[in-house]
C-alpha cells in the first residue's frame, strides 16, 4: 500500500471517527416528559393536536407524554425525576408533595373553578345534608382537590374527617363503587362529575362553592425551571392560547375530547368544561395563601405527616 493511499485511509477513519463522537450531540434532540391525567384538559388538547412539539420544534425538544391516574402519583413521578414537567393538578396535590420534600417550581396557575367538584349521593340516598354523612362511607381520591372539599365541607356541618369512614379510591374505581353503592357518597371532580350526572340518578350535597376555590396548578422542579425557562415560557404561552381557544370554541374542544374521556357525549364534555375557567395565569405569591389554608387543614385533620409552608417553592416567572 503506498504512503498517500495509507494517510488517505487514516484521515477517512479519523473523520468518521469524529463523526460517529459529533453526531449523537448535534443530531440527538432533548426530550421533555411531561406527565398528565385524563382531567388535564388543556395539556390533553395540546397533546391531541401535536401543538406543543410544533412550538418546541425551533428549541429542538422533543416530548413523551405520561399518563397517571391522578395527581399523587404523577408529582411523586416528578420529585424522583422520572418526569419534567406536570400538566394542572389541584391546589392540594402540590401541599402533599412539599410534605413529602419535593423541591417544586410552580410555573401557572388556573383561576379558581369551585364548581368543578361536588359531593354526590344516589338520588334517593336518606343523606339530605352534609351532617347526615356522620358514620358513612365516603369515596374520594386521596390528596386530590375534592379531599380538601370534603374536609371542608364536614367541617362547615360540624363534623370532623374521623366522623366520617374514607375509601381512598381512583376516580374510576370511585365511579364503580359508587354505581354499584359500595359506599354512600362520592366526592369527585370534573369531566368524572358531569358524565356521573348524566349516566346515574344523583343528587349534589355541596359543590366547592364558598368551600374550596379549587386551583389547578402546572408544575415541574425548581432545578428545571432554571435550567429551561424558555420551554416554559413556551409551554405557559401554549396554555393561554388553548384555554382562550377553548372557551370560544366549547363545542369543537368537547369533540376532540369527548374519545380521550371514555367517549364521553360531547354534550357531557361541553357542561364538564362550563364548569371550569380555564384562565391560564401567572403565580403570584399572594395566591398562595389558599394553598396554606389547604396545608393547615390537611396537617389539623391528621392527614399530613408534617406541616407545610406553602411559600416554600420556587415560582417562576417569564424574563
Amino acid at each position: 500500500m503506498s504512503k498517500t493511499h495509507s494517510k488517505r485511509s487514516t484521515l477517512i477513519a479519523a473523520s468518521l471517527a469524529i463523526g460517529l463522537l459529533v453526531a449523537p450531540l448535534t443530531e440527538a434532540a432533548e426530550q421533555l416528559r411531561i406527565g398528565y391525567q385524563k382531567s388535564s384538559t388543556l395539556i390533553s388538547l395540546l397533546k391531541s393536536q401535536g401543538t406543543l412539539e410544533k412550538a418546541l420544534s425551533d428549541q429542538d425538544i422533543t416530548i413523551s407524554w405520561h399518563e397517571f391516574p391522578n395527581g399523587q402519583p404523577l408529582l411523586e413521578a416528578l420529585n424522583v425525576g422520572n418526569i419534567d414537567l406536570s400538566a394542572d393538578v389541584a391546589d392540594t396535590v402540590p401541599v402533599f408533595a412539599q410534605a413529602a420534600g419535593a423541591d417544586l417550581a410552580y410555573f401557572a396557575q388556573e383561576a379558581p373553578s369551585p364548581s368543578a367538584q361536588a359531593i354526590i349521593v344516589r338520588e334517593d340516598s336518606p343523606i339530605k345534608t352534609l351532617a347526615d354523612l356522620k358514620g358513612k362511607k365516603v369515596a374520594v381520591t386521596k390528596a386530590a382537590g375534592v379531599h380538601y372539599l370534603l374536609i371542608a365541607a364536614l367541617q362547615q356541618a360540624g363534623l370532623k374527617f374521623s366522623d366520617i369512614e374514607p375509601a381512598y379510591l381512583t376516580p374510576a374505581d370511585g365511579r364503580a363503587a359508587f354505581e354499584n353503592r359500595k359506599v354512600d357518597a362520592w366526592v369527585t371532580w370534573e369531566p368524572f362529575l358531569s358524565g356521573a350526572q348524566q349516566q346515574l340518578p344523583t343528587r349534589i350535597l355541596a359543590d366547592g362553592k364558598g368551600l374550596a376555590d379549587y386551583q389547578r396548578y402546572y408544575l415541574t422542579s425548581a432545578t428545571f425551571a432554571k435550567s429551561h425557562p424558555q420551554v416554559l415560557q413556551t409551554v405557559f404561552a401554549e396554555l393561554v392560547k388553548t384555554g382562550d381557544w377553548l372557551r370560544a370554541n366549547p363545542r369543537q374542544a368537547a369533540e376532540i375530547l369527548g374519545p380521550l374521556w371514555g367517549n364521553l357525549d360531547p354534550a357531557i364534555v361541553e357542561k364538564a368544561n362550563a364548569k371550569r375557567s380555564y384562565q391560564v395565569r401567572l403565580v403570584q405569591p399572594d395566591s398562595l395563601a389558599e394553598q396554606q389554608k389547604i396545608a393547615d387543614a390537611f396537617y389539623g385533620a391528621s392527614l399530613l405527616p408534617t406541616s407545610v409552608d406553602a411559600r416554600e417553592v420556587s415560582i417562576w416567572s417569564p424574563q
